[in-house]
């Protein structure tokens, strides 16, 4: 039997994506999924600037700009409302045709991921199909999967390469006999969400702003129809406790003075934070990619973001195997490359965002460093860069301009101020 070129196991953002680089390149792919359709779960919800380059050059990111909120500048700020620092994304208006964050769930980023996919004419979806077996050839690799609305065997399908992007709990990692486990950092995370517009409750929040003050330490999100509060709670507290009502209204009365006491809130629930990278992302024909691959504190966002560079790496690596352009071993390189980006930058950054700060002189310390790099342009660029991870994501094939639809970068400015997997759900709602 004639193997296709690629399948795709999983259809969250960090698979489609790697599909829709294929179809856009003319190589047959098929996507399976599980679920019968795509999921709309609270999952991820920042995009860096070096993933919305390349977002633009996969046609969606205009669409993603119109569903989501804009964050063009960090801001750190402690109870009483005093400003440490601030740093402008302007400054990254030379380096990336999207100098800010996006704020936006990523279950708006999948339909249209899909919807471009299906566009190419070159894609075979398989909803509701779950892979239960792989059988590897010299040559190929066979997936058995089955119908998960009646159990029974719906498809097999011979490929020549498979991307596994089917989450932190990858069925096909565990078919091939990789490792699952992870170290459990020594807190988990808390979400708080009101859909009270805060920054007219709190004046002069940053749609992006991170709290730190000895008393109580969190961010802050805005996103287009709500507000994320994000506490880390230590592990030996149970994570029952902490989504009570009660908890909830005397941690909110503390965190926001003078607000919390009586802001509306809409949902709190807890999740695991999890650090996990594979000693390898290939097993022959195997290709491990996402969160299927690795996993890091949601600190900064980076994980997913990392996912979606990993998804375009290996995307334009299998384009250029496929068409004879380049060996078959420049996967393995390029996912040795992902796998590096990874341990040496997206893990200790995305841990630098918390470190230290349930420490006084931790914190302090911390504090300082932000007021100094806030208020040397040089420092400032340096931090946004590796903040949104535009020094080890792969390079848009063209620089992408703002459309129409997309905010223009206006004139870099840099502004100090005065000194200054994942998912296991605890979840109650609140009226």
């Amino acid at each position: 039997m004639t193997a296709v070129p690629v399948a795709v196991v999983g259809a969250g953002p960090v698979g489609l994506t790697a599909a829709l680089v294929l179809a856009r390149a003319g190589i047959p792919v098929t996507v399976y999924e599980a679920e019968p359709a795509l999921s709309t779960a609270s999952r991820a919800s920042t995009f860096h600037p070096s993933t919305l380059d390349l977002l633009h050059e996969l046609g969606v990111a205009a669409g993603l700009h119109r569903l989501g909120r804009v964050a063009d500048r960090i801001q750190w700020r402690n109870l009483d409302g005093h400003v440490h620092a601030e740093l402008d994304y302007r400054v990254l208006a030379g380096t990336t045709g999207h100098p800010h964050r996006l704020h936006v769930e990523q279950s708006r980023l999948t339909p249209l991921l899909l919807a471009a996919l299906q566009d190419t004419g070159r894609a075979t979806l398989r909803f509701g199909t779950a892979v239960t077996a792989v059988h590897a050839t010299p040559d190929a690799v066979e997936l058995t999967a089955g119908d998960t609305r009646d159990g029974r065997t719906a498809h097999t399908g011979h490929y020549q390469h498979v991307v596994a992007a089917d989450g932190s709990r990858s069925t096909l990692r565990d078919l091939a006999g990789l490792p699952s486990g992870g170290r459990a950092y020594p807190h988990y995370a808390l979400r708080i969400v009101t859909r009270e517009p805060l920054d007219e409750l709190v004046p002069g929040l940053a749609p992006l702003t991170y709290v730190r003050d000895a008393r109580a330490s969190y961010s802050v999100l805005g996103m287009p129809d709500h507000w994320r509060l994000i506490f880390r709670i230590p592990r030996d507290v149970p994570r029952s406790q902490v989504v009570t009502p009660e908890a909830v209204r005397a941690l909110l009365t503390r965190a926001l003075p003078g607000a919390g006491a009586e802001l509306p809130v809409a949902d709190a629930h807890t999740y695991r934070l999890v650090s996990a990278v594979l000693p390898r992302f290939r097993a022959g024909r195997l290709l491990f990619v996402g969160d299927a691959a690795h996993l890091t504190s949601t600190a900064g966002g980076m994980n997913m973001n990392c996912g979606i560079h990993d998804a375009v790496a290996v995307g334009r690596a299998l384009v250029d195997v496929h068409t004879g352009r380049a060996p078959d071993s420049t996967l393995t390189d390029a996912l040795e490359l992902r796998r590096s980006v990874v341990t040496s930058s997206v893990i200790p950054r995305s841990e630098a965002r918390t470190a230290g700060i349930d420490e006084a002189g931790a914190l302090v310390r911390a504090l300082a460093e932000i007021r100094r790099t806030a208020a040397d342009p040089g420092s400032a660029l340096a931090y946004l860069t590796g903040a949104s991870l535009l020094d080890c994501a792969p390079r848009p094939l063209d620089r992408p301009a703002p459309t129409p639809e997309e905010p223009s970068a206006p004139t870099p400015t840099v502004t100090a101020v005065k000194d200054e997997a994942h998912e296991d759900l605890v979840s109650q709602t609140h009226r």
